[in-house]
């Protein structure tokens, strides 16, 4: 099987993509709906493959670069515009949702290739988020920004024993 170059593995509605149809990436979601915005606007979650990022059906080593953007909230109303655009976490089991997640974008990650993760702490601490991965980031955002979003790289650790990411 040809090893594809790029994930994004909660693709959402391919927000910060500068080219949205980039075929050296497969955009992945859970989810596929659209949704009216307040302005009007449509917002549209329509991933290339629908899949769980805490259960992914790629092998092992697929991707030489993976994007994991996961929802980052945990409470939300049922006609919250945030949680439509950006999902929602279980608000019990968030903290295994997530550690699965980093474990599987480690898994379908190709040797030394590159985990991109971006997180808005507006409920969860990043530092919360971080924890539950045992690899850790090579560079990205050190200060609280005023918008609460951070960028981290990792790449993925040459010898990784089996359950350790």
């Amino acid at each position: 099987m040809t090893k594809e170059r790029v994930l994004d593995a909660c693709c959402g509605s391919r927000m910060f993509w500068f080219d949205r149809e980039n075929e050296d990436v497969i955009f992945a979601d859970i989810r596929r709906e659209e949704h009216t915005l307040c302005d009007g606007r449509t917002l549209s979650i329509d991933p290339d493959v629908r899949m769980d990022f805490t259960a992914m059906t790629f092998p092992d080593k697929h991707f030489k670069l993976v994007s994991f953007d996961p929802p980052h909230l945990h409470t939300a109303g049922p006609k919250s515009w945030m949680a439509a655009k950006y999902g929602k976490l279980d608000k019990a089991d968030w903290r295994e949702d997530i550690r699965k997640g980093f474990a599987e974008c480690f898994r379908v990650l190709d040797d030394d290739g590159v985990l991109v993760f971006k997180w808005n702490e507006a409920q969860i601490k990043t530092s919360e988020v971080l924890a539950l991965t045992p690899v850790k980031p090579l560079f990205g955002t050190r200060a609280v920004k005023a918008s609460g979003t951070h960028w981290y790289v990792f790449m993925k650790p040459k010898v990784v024993e089996s359950g350790d990411v």
